[in-house]
């Protein structure tokens, strides 16, 4: 596992998401390689998918929702990302120690969330499939932004790498990040897979090694 600053641990190995339920961790990075081209998705005018689901069944359920939602491209290329949905989907509920999520797939062509922030959950899991990955600060970086400085240097996910960010309801140092820019470059559209707890609570289990929050009510 590798320390990318005070606060960020990054991974080949999907375990490293465990990393989450460390006190002084706020982000954890897999790194994987891209598995397929999923640029067909986004053809057209798709609608953006979000529901409360469990991991057992969510891949039938996403194809089921692909296709009633207008995203382009093949049966294959539909079932390429509802398995991988689903197994990050197994894996954010193992790190988390919850049963169910919020699941949100979103077409971005505009700038949304450009302005560096944290959010306002207690975690947060990030994938792109389709465009740039999530732009991200260091620990030195992020005390600058809360300032109101610039940054020095801004880091950024590659598509397909999966990001764990927690967030404000689970610590005073949350991960602070932001979409790309897309205006005025030749980025065009993001795929973006994004995975909430399903309630406000860090974990459902009442048994867990993550840190207390006096954030949670």
């Amino acid at each position: 596992m590798e320390c990318l600053s005070h606060a960020a641990r990054s991974s080949s190995d999907p375990a490293v998401l465990r990393a989450i339920r460390m006190e002084d961790c706020n982000l954890a990075i897999w790194h994987r390689a891209a598995f397929a081209d999923f640029a067909p998705l986004v053809g057209g005018e798709p609608q953006d998918l979000r529901f409360v689901g469990a991991p057992r069944g969510l891949a039938d359920r996403l194809l089921r929702e692909l296709a009633s939602a207008g995203f382009g491209g093949d049966p294959q290329l539909h079932s390429a990302l509802a398995e991988d949905a689903a197994q990050l989907a197994r894996l954010f509920c193992a790190a988390m120690d919850i049963a169910t999520f919020e699941l949100r797939l979103e077409v971005v062509r505009t700038d949304s969330c450009r302005r560096f922030h944290a959010d306002y959950v207690s975690a947060r899991l990030i994938t792109t499939y389709v465009g740039e990955g999530t732009d991200w600060l260091d620990d030195a970086d992020a005390e600058r932004v809360g300032a109101g400085t610039e940054p020095l240097r801004i880091n950024r996910l590659a598509a397909f790498d999966v990001a764990l960010f927690k967030g404000k309801l689970a610590t005073d140092r949350p991960a602070i990040h932001r979409s790309p820019p897309i205006a005025g470059t030749a980025g065009g559209a993001r795929l973006l897979l994004v995975l909430n707890p399903a309630s406000r609570s860090f974990v459902d289990a009442s048994q867990s090694a993550l840190p207390p929050s006096r954030h949670l009510a």
